[in-house]
């Protein structure tokens, strides 16, 4: 449970630092951090499916948001601050080490996996679904919904991401595209 209270205040900081502070380029990566957050309460919450598509998303969304924040505050995000630039990188790598160090040591051991509603899907699988191939047969069968949804969120973000980094965008009314003939 402590892990959820300091993960909630962990994005409750990163939404705050977001909205205060005044350099564009920083707001975005806050909100990344925060989005990071959600992922890691996915994980820690046991719904792996979630945390990899909130990844996916995640960075995703960042691509998108660095790219159109670099156009426009490009001066600022340039300027001689290697030495915060640096302390800050480096405690986020250790904080992400901690936090997989900590991660791991909850992973049951090699051989050893933990067996509750695996041993269902493996007892009653085959009887209920029909199907020769147990991982299809709980993909399909037992969670198409949640297969579907996640499908969806990442066919949805990559279409969100191929439109905003398309080179050529919408021509004005009257204007001529380049290599075209008159």
């Amino acid at each position: 449970m402590f892990e959820l209270y300091f993960l909630f205040s962990f994005m409750i900081a990163g939404a705050i630092i977001a909205v205060t502070v005044k350099d564009l380029l920083s707001s975005v990566i806050a909100v990344g951090v925060t989005g990071l957050g959600v992922c890691l309460t996915f994980l820690v919450l046991k719904a792996p499916d979630l945390a990899i598509t909130q990844l996916v998303v995640e960075v995703l969304c960042l691509i998108i948001l660095i790219r159109a924040t670099i156009r426009t505050d490009l001066p600022f995000a340039t300027t001689g601050r290697w030495f915060f630039n640096t302390f800050i990188t480096l405690a986020f790598i250790i904080l992400f080490l901690g936090i997989s160090y900590i991660a791991l040591l909850d992973v049951p051991a090699f051989g050893y996996p933990i067996m509750k509603v695996a041993r269902v899907y493996l007892e009653q699988g085959f009887i209920r679904t029909g199907a020769a191939n147990l991982v299809s047969a709980v993909i399909l069968d037992y969670r198409a919904y949640d297969t579907l949804g996640e499908a969806t969120i990442l066919f949805t973000a990559v279409m969100g991401v191929l439109a905003v980094i398309r080179k050529k965008g919408r021509k004005k009314i009257g204007e001529i595209e380049e290599g075209q003939d008159e």
